[in-house]
């Protein structure tokens, strides 16, 4: 099992939601609608490091900071037990941003290739969401549009195993107030306008790391 042991150097600073599967959406948003969405979703005068209109704890602002040597320029780490995704950076640094994760043992710590992203997705729950929860996703069953209140919200990474689809993302949220916890059915998830900021700097293909959380270190103890 992947331990979060070592692997950045945090204190060298430099400066959520329900899984989805596949929907075949017959539309899709135009290039103004994401821009707009974009804009609605981004607050006025926006600086990543000081803009904080969701009330977060300051240490999930994004932050730049230096990566330990060794680690592969483009790929994501997720530290499920401080509620950090790093980027790491070209020189040695990373971009460091606040997520929540999935709760109880829906989170799935495992290594895995980023093999599609989204601007705007689609959103629709798998089969055992609904059989697990059917009150809560069953009305879901033929999909989300996209835009600012859909479950994967403005932005997505999807993680596969060699050719397979986990169902897993790494995603924006309409519930920033959930960063720093465990609120989803599995997936990763972000502040819409700092993955925003993020997604042009992700190329498909890199490597996404998921640390064990808190829970399984414990048992392991």
């Amino acid at each position: 099992m992947l331990t979060r042991r070592h692997f950045i150097m945090t204190g060298a600073a430099l400066f959520s939601p329900p899984i989805a599967g596949p929907l075949m959406a017959s539309t899709w948003p135009t290039e103004a609608q994401k821009a707009a969405w974009d804009a609605e979703v981004t607050p006025p005068n926006y600086d990543p490091a000081t803009t904080n209109p969701w009330g977060l704890h300051p240490r999930f602002l994004p932050q730049q900071v230096i990566a330990n040597d060794g680690l592969k320029p483009g790929d994501i780490h997720v530290d499920a037990v401080a509620r950090y995704l790093y980027h790491i950076e070209e020189g040695g640094t990373a971009m460091r941003y606040g997520v929540a994760i999935a709760r109880g043992s829906l989170y799935e710590p495992g290594t895995y290739t980023i093999r599609r992203k989204v601007r705007w997705p689609h959103w629709t729950p798998t089969q055992a969401m609904i059989a697990r929860d059917p009150e809560l996703y069953a009305k879901f069953e033929n999909g989300v549009e996209p835009g600012p209140t859909n479950p994967l919200g403005s932005r997505a990474f999807y993680l596969f195993v060699g050719n397979r689809d986990t169902y897993l993302r790494i995603h924006g949220s309409p519930h920033p107030e959930s960063i720093g916890g465990r609120a989803s059915s599995g997936c990763v998830r972000m502040v819409m306008a700092h993955i925003i900021g993020l997604y042009p700097q992700v190329d498909t293909g890199v490597t996404a790391y998921l640390y064990a959380p808190e829970d399984a270190i414990a048992a392991r103890s």
